[in-house]
């Protein structure tokens, strides 16, 4: 019995090698770095796929005598292809590492089964409750079953590894079926133990099936891990050379003194309304930081700001605010909103020939406070939303400070369409204030 099982041995070593040579390239990392990706990434990600599990199927073909059987990983590749990128990534990653058995072996059901088990991976990356879960997926039967009933109030997470489990022992199950057709050549089944294995044999493929699946998934979780902590300490590195220098931005102050003395000569008046709200920006910016103010200050900052910004752009730059009176004195974090409101004007209205309207809604609901910035401008390109909140300057400082003040009880998310305007929103914690009656 333990030479039979041997093939399944190989099969998870070849598995795990695969899965840390793929994990050396930067741009492969990249891809699993975001959980949204556009379509263009995700056909990306079939590529990479491809290469290697479609390289596992290749060494199979090709190889004299069929010496290599259990490096054929195809099914897992493809099954891993819908759990990381969704249902076009797990399709075409099935297709495309079908290809080597197809037209030189004649195996003309590799295709719809690996395409059939592409989709079911997708089905099982929608299945969870948070991609995150994608990655602490786990074998353990027993490990699974202590948390369903150690978690009594989150039974979602535990249900859901269990329909990973079954998934995929399902998966290896119905290929395991398929050995029927093996004496017509259709599709190449890994098959320890003869045509008739016994229930352990197959319950050993079924594990190995799940390991094989499991093990990539784990390494590249590392690599993830990494990554998150080396971005983490630049971010830190730039937050730190942030806070010793100026938090406004150079040209904002420059154009701002230039508007002035425009004005001084043509309309004293409002150059002294600007020189008056420019102080009362500069000195919030320059008094000592605080994590959090109240919402009122947050929004008497943007007056002033965008009073500013009006001045230089003229009647082409409008401001609209709907704020719920029960928001006013609920805490937010500090500086909140102004780096969202620069990133409308800069690139959402000032592409606009004739300019647009900046709006701030808050409200409340269930004790959570919910605050929009939306514009009518030019919107954000598809290619760039996906990875807005990884690399967006102003929406990623944003976002990685409600991340470390926050944790996971809190949501952000950006919705836009080309030529129809951006929106970001935010639902935060109440936090009353202090001076709150």
């Amino acid at each position: 019995m333990l030479d039979s099982l041997f093939p399944l041995l190989v099969k998870l070593a070849a598995m795990a090698s695969i899965a840390s040579v793929l994990a050396r390239f930067n741009s492969f990392k990249s891809m699993l770095m975001g959980e949204s990706r556009s379509l263009r990434q995700r056909v990306v990600l079939s590529l990479w796929l491809a290469a290697a599990f479609g390289a596992s199927v290749a060494i199979r073909v090709f190889s004299e005598s069929q010496n290599y059987p259990a490096v054929d990983l195809g099914l897992e590749g493809s099954i891993l292809g819908g759990i990381l990128g969704g249902y076009v990534t797990g399709l075409f990653s099935g297709i495309l590492i079908s290809l080597p058995a197809m037209f030189p072996k004649g195996e003309l059901l590799t295709m719809p089964v690996f395409a059939a088990v592409g989709l079911l991976g997708g089905v099982l990356r929608d299945l969870a409750p948070d991609p995150e879960e994608i990655w602490r997926f786990t074998p353990d039967l027993y490990l699974n079953l202590y948390r369903f009933f150690k978690e009594r109030y989150n039974h979602r997470r535990t249900v859901f590894h269990l329909e990973f489990t079954v998934g995929i022992v399902v998966a290896e199950l119905v290929h395991q079926k398929m050995r029927t057709f093996s004496s017509s050549k259709l599709i190449f089944v890994l098959a320890p133990g003869g045509s008739s294995p016994s229930p352990w044999t197959l319950a050993a493929i079924c594990a190995a099936g799940l390991f094989a699946v499991a093990i990539p998934l784990k390494i590249w979780n590392n690599t993830r891990n990494e990554k998150k902590l080396e971005e983490q300490e630049r971010l830190l590195v730039e937050a730190r050379l942030a806070a010793l220098t100026s938090q406004i931005n150079p040209h904002f102050l420059f154009n701002t003194l230039n508007s002035v003395s425009s004005l001084i000569r043509t309309d004293p008046n409002q150059a002294r309304v600007m020189v008056i709200r420019l102080s009362k920006v500069l000195r919030r910016l320059l008094r000592k930081h605080e994590n959090f103010s109240s919402l009122r200050e947050e929004l008497s900052f943007i007056e002033d700001y965008l009073a500013i910004e009006t001045v230089r752009f003229g009647e082409k730059l409008r401001f609209e605010r709907d704020v719920a009176g029960d928001t006013l004195d609920m805490l937010v974090p500090s500086m909140l909103l102004q780096p969202l409101v620069e990133n409308s004007i800069k690139h959402g209205l000032s592409q606009k020939v004739e300019g647009g309207t900046i709006r701030i809604r808050t409200f409340r609901t269930e004790n959570r406070l919910h605050l929009l910035v939306e514009d009518d401008g030019v919107g954000i390109p598809e290619e760039k939303l996906a990875t807005l909140l990884d690399r967006g300057i102003g929406v990623t400082n944003v976002h990685e400070r409600l991340k470390v003040l926050f944790g996971s009880d809190y949501r952000m998310w950006v919705e836009s369409q080309p030529g129809k305007g951006a929106r970001v929103e935010i639902e935060v914690p109440e936090l009353q204030s202090a001076v709150a009656v």
